[in-house]
């Protein structure tokens, strides 16, 4: 018979967070930390790494790490091992029309935002392959099923980071390795804070979804846990959108007063 009560506890697990200086990466580790887990806080930024490692508490340690240093990511995964969960938060956005676009704004969202989890899904990917378990839960946004203007390589970088991990669902789940992606709608972290300066802006994207508000970083997490975790065993290959029903919504309707 089925047991629910530690459904979603993670004791005796290491998680790896990725771009956990900040934001949603902070929250994550935070949660996964709160649910018994070991976790490892890595992020370019070794003094926020260290911050958020502090909050999420004893069983948290920061560790510097730039994920674009491929060599880096490989010896990460050589010295953290084993690692039971993996989280890719970080991620950069370059607010241009196509045509206004240089080929360094595409190289540095490309980058960062996909050729950086190639390499971390790749390197963190073949250790818990080889151990026969393991959970990746990458991050993709709305803008995979909806796009705007100023969005498009953003946009299709994480369109990609969707299929990229469909594919390592699909290659991984044979040894028991679970992948899934995360797609959240507007949060209120640093990555936003170009939108967030201009209150026009900011209640139009409020207006969208279904709840009329921002998400707040910790709202997010709640998805982590579930992904890192028996609570999501059978769960894999998926993208599951925290949008506050943003996806759902085309329109308004107000009725004549």
């Amino acid at each position: 018979m089925q047991s629910y009560e530690n459904l979603f506890r993670l004791d005796g697990r290491t998680a790896v967070v990725v771009g956990a200086g900040s934001g949603v990466g902070r929250e994550s580790a935070r949660a996964l930390a709160a649910q018994g887990a070991r976790v490892i806080c890595a992020d370019r930024d070794a003094a926020a790494a260290a911050q958020t490692a502090a909050q999420a508490g004893a069983d948290a340690t920061p560790y510097e790490l730039d994920m674009l240093d491929y060599s880096a990511v490989e010896a990460a995964a050589a010295v953290i091992d084993p690692v039971d969960v993996l989280v890719i938060t970080a991620a950069t956005n370059v607010r241009k029309r196509l045509q206004d676009y240089t080929v360094e704004d595409f190289d540095r969202v490309v980058d960062l935002n996909l050729r950086a989890v190639f390499g971390l899904v790749r390197c963190f990917g073949a250790t818990m392959v080889r151990r026969g378990r393991g959970s990746i839960i990458g991050f993709a946004s709305m803008r995979v099923a909806t796009v705007e203007p100023g969005q498009g390589v953003y946009s299709a970088t994480k369109a990609g980071v969707v299929q990229l991990l469909r594919t390592a669902a699909a290659e991984f789940g044979p040894a028991g390795v679970r992948v899934n992606v995360v797609a959240p709608g507007p949060v209120n972290t640093p990555l936003t804070a170009q939108i967030r300066a201009v209150p026009r802006w900011y209640d139009a994207y409020a207006a969208k979804g279904a709840l009329g508000r921002w998400a707040e970083p910790g709202e997010i997490a709640g998805a982590v846990v579930y992904l890192a975790g028996d609570a999501a065993s059978f769960v894999t290959g998926t993208c599951l959108f925290v949008d506050g029903g943003w996806t759902a919504v085309d329109g308004r309707f107000e009725p004549p007063s």
